[in-house]
């Protein structure tokens, strides 16, 4: 899996700042009270309707299409995802779950044999005529995507605390685990509280 910071707000701390002294009529503070104390108490207050001005973009890769089925249910978010449409597949890479790869030999001898019956059949498929849009039909969750989202500070730490619990399925709470610890280096105000 890899995670990469694509674009984020310059100065998103500052931002926020600005525009949370805005609804408190309190500018003439900038100086006094540094941005990163400012949206440590705002946070803390509840009030985190000003983090929606900071926006940050992740391009993530080598994450199961199981993944990317959970993650677009988060709907205050931009998604550009690699097509399969348009993409070939015919040497996919697939995502191997760890109840799977560090559970018995035995997992392992028969996931991998299912990837190649499936990596054979879209093969196929695609030798036959058939359109990349239609043998994808085949393929499993377990194939590797990448994506990338771009969304508000706020649906970041939203999405950071229900995909970071302890509840979450491993792969998703692993990729957000890592967008935290990038996000956190960029703007800790923002997100220290969820580490």
């Amino acid at each position: 899996m890899k995670i990469e910071l694509l674009s984020i707000t310059p100065d998103s701390e500052k931002l926020i700042e600005l525009a949370g002294r805005t609804a408190y009529q309190s500018q003439d503070k900038i100086n006094i009270v540094s941005a990163h104390s400012f949206v440590t108490k705002i946070i803390k207050l509840g009030h985190e309707s000003v983090l929606e001005h900071a926006y940050a973009t992740i391009r993530a890769g080598g994450l199961s299409r199981a993944l990317t089925h959970q993650l677009v249910r988060h709907r205050l978010v931009a998604y550009t995802q690699k097509s399969q449409r348009y993409v070939g597949e015919d040497g996919f890479g697939y995502v191997v779950p760890p109840s799977i790869g560090q559970g018995s030999h035995v997992n392992m001898v028969i996931y991998r044999g299912v990837m190649e019956v499936v990596r054979d059949a879209y093969n196929k498929l695609i030798a036959l005529g058939v359109p990349k849009e239609d043998a994808r039909f085949v393929l499993t969750n377990a194939t590797e995507s990448e994506i990338v989202i771009s969304t508000n500070f706020r649906q970041w730490r939203h999405m950071i605390k229900l995909r970071t619990s302890r509840h979450a399925q491993w792969e998703i709470r692993k990729m957000f685990t890592k967008i935290l610890d990038i996000l956190y280096i960029e703007a800790p105000a923002v997100f220290e509280d969820l580490r």
